[in-house]
């Protein structure tokens, strides 16, 4: 059973509209189709793809942790002296 809204879900835009390699936009994470459709859609539609867009937020930060994390273990950072007193 579907919730009754009493206010517009607003679009998750950032005004970035740049999209990464599987098409999706980096800012507010929606698909090409999800960005175009986003009028048109229903309240319980646009929930859906609120929850798709966190998901793949949460992914992105995900694999970009773990890709900073991978850089650091292969060029760790070693420590500096200045030995001049």
């Amino acid at each position: 059973m579907d919730q009754i809204e009493f206010f517009d879900i607003p679009s998750p835009c950032k005004r970035v509209c740049v999209t990464d390699k599987q098409g999706y936009c980096i800012a507010c994470y929606r698909s090409r189709e999800e960005r175009f459709s986003w009028l048109t859609l229903s309240d319980s539609q646009k929930q859906k793809v609120l929850r798709l867009c966190k998901q793949r937020a949460l992914k992105r930060h995900y694999l970009l942790s773990k890709q900073q994390r991978q850089q650091q273990e292969l060029n760790p950072v070693t420590p500096q002296f200045d030995l001049n007193f």
